[in-house]
C-alpha cells in the first residue's frame, strides 16, 4: 500500500533545545494508517518507507493527539537534500512497512 499526499513542515515547539520537524499526515491517510493490522509497537508507531523528491528513508509515523493524526519526522538530512523550507509544502509518499 503506498500513499501520497502534500502537507506543510512545522517545527516542534516543545525542545527547543533541538529542532525537530514534522509533517502532519492528512486526515483521511492518517484513518487508512490507524486502521492498518499491524502489530503494536511502541508509542503506536508505524514503520514506513517515505519519499520526498530523490529521497527514500525508513522511519516510523507516530499518533498524535495534538495534530489529529500521525506525524512524520523529517531527519536533517532530508531536509537539507530536498530544500525544504519551514512551512513549506512538502510532497511524500508513504508505504507502511510488514503488510
Amino acid at each position: 500500500m503506498r500513499m501520497t499526499f502534500s502537507a506543510r513542515s512545522w517545527l516542534w515547539q516543545v525542545r527547543t533545545d533541538s529542532q525537530w520537524w514534522f509533517l502532519t499526515v492528512p486526515p483521511d491517510e492518517s484513518d487508512t494508517l490507524a486502521d492498518l493490522p499491524l502489530p503494536p509497537r511502541g508509542f503506536g508507531s508505524i514503520k514506513v518507507t517515505a519519499t520526498i523528491g530523490a529521497t527514500t528513508w525508513s522511519t516510523s509515523v507516530f499518533p498524535s493527539d495534538e495534530q489529529k493524526g500521525y506525524i512524520l519526522p523529517l531527519k536533517k538530512a532530508v531536509r537539507l537534500a530536498e530544500g525544504i523550507e519551514p512551512g513549506g509544502t512538502v510532497r511524500v509518499t508513504l508505504e507502511p512497512v510488514g503488510l
